[in-house]
């Protein structure tokens, strides 16, 4: 891994934190993922699982976490079962874990190969009721390959029909939303590098490159930082094609005048960090590009106060959208009867602001996290208003990464970032 290690004091503490949530006499098991064939030999990059990450820091292939908390022999309250490494396997995949590697990186002090696991797995089940599913019930899942972790449980269930199954995924939503400061510090990370890759195309981009030149800009920042890369596909959108939400092809030419939306974030330790900037292309908004990014500005701004222990999810964005219809109004793409008329499930400024403002973030993107219950302290949020004008050839966008806190002061991971105007254009004629 390119990543520092991570303190295994994390991991200990969420699977403490698992456990007591679980019912009496029962055992929960956690799978890596696959890695995903592309054709003939060649392969995706392998991505690990974020749940077997966040209860045991394993970070490589074929490997299972079984905790079970009221099991007669302590040895086997946490086991991990990984793939057996050996010196032909160092030589042409590189080193894997060792069993004391692995109570290293987890603090998980019993650890066995992979071929031990039916064996070990028939006696542990012999001893509990209850057997615990990690199924993927994010809101904004579209699971079309059948995982290993599918795979698994398909397996489990025919072999032991007998048994309860529950689910995973309700405990860990909840706990994986509210993060640890190991967390908040290895996001603070990834925001870091994402600020370096965006200072470096502040001094790059011109009329004439291209979006994918801007991207490969980025990449060659996060790589030397320690990071994978980009935590999701990144967008480099300029003129009109920022009023695409998602794209991504990012194959076009940057013209004078233009500004490029881009809408990038590094990983770090599978943490993920999600940042948008707007920039002008020629380094001088015009007057009439800065007074909407002005405006996003504002809302962002106003947005981000709002994030605050108990604030509710839908109410939020309700609010959010009064902001935003007044600076709509204030810019003139909306007027009075636009409001008086809108259709209250399609308010008017969905025109130009279509999306969500907010989402969690942490090892997903797209984070675990609950909608319908109050926001925490220590949740981690998006902040990321817009407006999208095509009939004028342009769209605007801006985010950051905030941290609800207990005094009711959102923390900003991006505060070192830059997003004033005026500051944006100083450092792009400097």
């Amino acid at each position: 891994m390119k990543y520092h290690p991570i303190n295994s004091n994390l991991f200990i503490k969420n699977r403490k934190n698992f456990a007591a949530q679980m019912k009496p006499n029962s055992l929960a098991v956690f799978n890596s993922n696959d890695i995903y064939p592309i054709g003939a030999d060649s392969t995706l990059p392998f991505e690990q699982h974020r749940d077997i990450f966040y209860l045991s820091g394993v970070d490589q292939e074929e490997s299972i976490l079984v905790l079970f908390p009221d099991c007669p022999k302590e040895k086997h309250r946490e086991i991990l079962f990984l793939k057996e490494t050996n010196e032909h396997i160092a030589v042409w995949e590189g080193e894997k874990l060792t069993k004391e590697k692995a109570f290293e990186t987890s603090g998980i002090k019993t650890v066995y190969w992979l071929q031990d696991l039916e064996k070990v797995l028939f006696e542990i089940m012999t001893q509990c009721d209850t057997v615990y599913i990690n199924t993927n019930e994010h809101y904004r899942a579209n699971v079309e390959t059948e995982t290993r972790e599918a795979r698994f449980t398909k397996w489990l269930k025919e072999k032991y029909p007998a048994h309860a199954v529950a689910k995973s995924n309700p405990i860990l939503q909840r706990l994986r939303s509210v993060k640890d400061q190991i967390e908040i510090d290895l996001m603070q990370q990834a925001c870091n590098i994402t600020e370096k890759g965006f200072r470096r195309v502040l001094n790059f981009v011109k009329p004439g490159v291209y979006e994918f030149n801007i991207e490969a800009e980025f990449m060659h920042e996060f790589l030397n930082n320690r990071s994978r890369g980009f935590a999701y596909t990144p967008i480099v959108a300029s003129g009109n094609n920022a009023n695409v939400l998602h794209y991504i092809e990012n194959n076009q030419p940057c013209n004078a005048g233009d500004l490029i939306l881009m809408d990038v974030g590094a990983e770090y330790a599978n943490y993920s960090s999600d940042m948008t900037r707007t920039i002008p292309v020629s380094g001088t908004f015009s007057e009439r590009q800065k007074a909407v990014y002005n405006a996003v500005n504002r809302v962002k701004n106003e947005a981000t106060k709002m994030l605050v222990p108990g604030t509710i999810w839908e109410d939020y964005h309700v609010e959010v959208g009064k902001l935003m219809t007044s600076e709509l109004l204030g810019l003139g793409l909306l007027d009075k009867a636009d409001v008086q008329n809108e259709d209250p499930n399609w308010p008017a400024y969905k025109k130009y602001f279509m999306h969500g403002t907010s989402h969690h973030i942490g090892l997903d993107t797209h984070d675990y996290g609950i909608l319908t219950e109050p926001m925490q302290a220590d949740m981690v949020f998006t902040v990321e208003p817009g407006i999208y004008i095509p009939e004028e050839g342009f769209g605007i966008r801006l985010e950051d990464d905030v941290v609800i806190k207990d005094d009711g002061e959102p923390f900003n991971l991006m505060r070192n970032i830059p997003i004033e105007a005026d500051e944006i254009e100083d450092l792009m004629n400097a």
